[in-house]
């Protein structure tokens, strides 16, 4: 049986030229591949570890929350698709929980995966579009620059646990 493992995307610098919307895609875009390639080479142990004594975040439960919030504000919120809520009744907000049965290759598989739906969840849509959730009072300008600012910060979550866990440290 074939070992499954994480495998590095392609990280393309945005465009320091483009028009709102294309920085804003871009940039996220651009974080997303760093998520990815931030656990390319780690093994389920090395993942699933708290590294960090004071806190329960693991390499892996980020990335997990992030597959769930990329699909909670672009399909669900955004474009109202009828997709699965991305968390358990008993952790509705999807705070960094891990299962028995996840595996890092699965739950890195499942982020590229939601960012490519969410990427066609706002495909065409306007900056001043409004989110078409009943209920949700947004443009797609915010969500982006929200899920921008999410994703980086938890780059930089990434960025300290990987070098806790292994000592690499990466861009």
């Amino acid at each position: 049986m074939e070992e499954r493992v994480v495998r590095a995307v392609e990280r393309v610098s945005p465009t320091e030229d483009g028009s709102e919307s294309e920085t804003l895609t871009q940039r996220l875009d651009f974080l997303r591949a760093t998520v990815v390639n931030k656990v390319v080479g780690l093994t389920d142990e090395q993942a699933f570890q708290r590294p960090v004594p004071a806190s329960e975040l693991t390499i892996a439960g980020l990335v997990k929350h992030l597959a769930g919030v990329e699909r909670f504000w672009f399909s669900i919120d955004f474009a109202a698709l009828d997709v699965p809520w991305p968390w358990s009744d008993d952790d509705p907000h999807g705070n960094f929980r891990l299962e028995p049965t996840d595996r890092l290759w699965s739950i890195a598989d499942d982020y590229v995966v939601e960012c490519e739906r969410s990427r066609q969840a706002i495909a065409g849509a306007e900056l001043d579009s409004m989110a078409r959730s009943e209920g949700m009072d947004f443009t797609l300008r915010y969500a982006l620059v929200h899920l921008i600012e999410e994703t980086a910060r938890h780059c930089g979550h990434l960025d300290l646990l990987r070098e806790s866990t292994d000592g690499v440290a990466g861009e």
